[in-house]
């Protein structure tokens, strides 16, 4: 049997009291007391049965719903913050406290997480969509053009066919950069390693992009060339994307008669590669935004510039696929500069 409580006993001995106090009150009425006393009598005994009642509610009834007064009493703050409010008069119960809390905070975290994937997934599949309309529209154009009669003209169907062809290519850019970006995510795709020159792998990619950068007036240099060879350990085929994506996206946002330079930082044991350029530069509210997946800083003079949008992407998920960091600082109107790190070969 379980054992009463102190309260408990206090409660039953006064409910006790007032069976008897209410027997002798009607006693006294029966034998013939005035009306004015019975009165007072009645009245008296009415506020003490109130209290014990009172009492009583208070010992059996809240003591056991008390624990959900610190659930429902729950605030969620503008701040993304949250407290516990406990009604006065009622006994903090320190460990449920912590744990409610606990529990609460943990819901404004997941429920904030949930609505940032679901603010991505919305960005994606907008920016996938948007990306594949254009060349998609424009293959239907150049096809209903040839139905229409161009097939015959000579001079147009073979401009047409090609047109179609580039908006083909675009397309077939945009899904093998997507498959790169999911393999490398889910590290399906990881790196071979093997050890190279850096400095060659700079001196290369400058080669292969030196007719664009004639076309744009960019100068591509070094802001220091080294003597020696600095030896790393990478994939080399993925550091050449890295270097291409970056040396490219600087001679496309580049000033006329700019420069893109590139230079390196020997470390213990890390080889630091620096791409700068002084063209025009990204706003400081973007920066934290450029390397997700279709991200452009001027939309329309972005895809005037080619590309799917993806190459910046592709690059932060090579590099961390090395276990290695890149960083990005830039002044609007003044250059942009990233630096990424290698292991030195050993």
């Amino acid at each position: 049997m379980k054992k009463l409580t102190s309260k408990q006993v206090v409660v039953f001995l006064s409910l006790v009291l007032t069976l008897v106090v209410g027997i002798g009150w009607y006693y006294l009425l029966l034998t013939g007391f005035s009306f004015l006393f019975m009165a007072i009598g009645l009245v008296v005994y009415l506020v003490f049965v109130f209290y014990i009642i009172q009492f009583a509610i208070n010992t059996f009834l809240l003591e056991k719903i008390k624990p959900l007064y610190k659930i429902i009493d729950f605030v969620p703050h503008k701040e993304n913050e949250s407290k516990i409010r406990l009604t006065p008069g009622f006994v903090e119960l320190g460990q449920v406290e912590h744990d409610v809390e606990a529990w609460a905070q943990n819901q404004l975290q997941e429920i904030e997480r949930l609505k940032e994937m679901e603010r991505y997934r919305k960005d994606f599949v907008g920016n996938v969509s948007h990306e594949l309309k254009t060349p998609i529209f424009n293959i239907q154009g150049y096809i209903l053009t040839l139905l229409e009669g161009g097939l015959e003209d000579p001079n147009i169907n073979k401009l047409y066919l090609n047109r179609a062809e580039k908006s083909i290519d675009r397309m077939i850019s945009i899904v093998e950069d997507l498959e790169s970006i999911n393999k490398l995510e889910t590290g399906e795709l990881k790196p071979l390693f093997g050890i190279f020159d850096i400095v060659k792998i700079v001196d290369e990619v400058f080669e292969l992009e030196q007719r664009l950068s004639k076309e744009r007036q960019i100068s591509l240099m070094y802001s220091y060339r080294p003597d020696k060879p600095l030896m790393v350990q990478a994939d080399r085929k993925r550091i050449i994307e890295v270097l291409t994506n970056l040396v490219v996206n600087g001679i496309k946002y580049g000033k006329m008669n700019g420069f893109v330079k590139v230079g390196f930082y020997d470390f213990d044991d890390k080889i630091m590669i620096e791409v700068s350029d002084n063209g025009i530069g990204i706003h400081k509210k973007d920066l934290s935004r450029i390397f997700e997946r279709f991200f452009r800083v001027d939309k329309s003079r972005s895809r005037e510039q080619g590309g799917t949008g993806l190459g910046l992407s592709i690059v932060k998920h090579i590099i961390e696929a090395h276990n290695q960091t890149i960083n990005v600082q830039s002044v609007l109107n003044e250059g942009t500069t990233f630096t990424f790190t290698l292991e030195k070969a050993k």
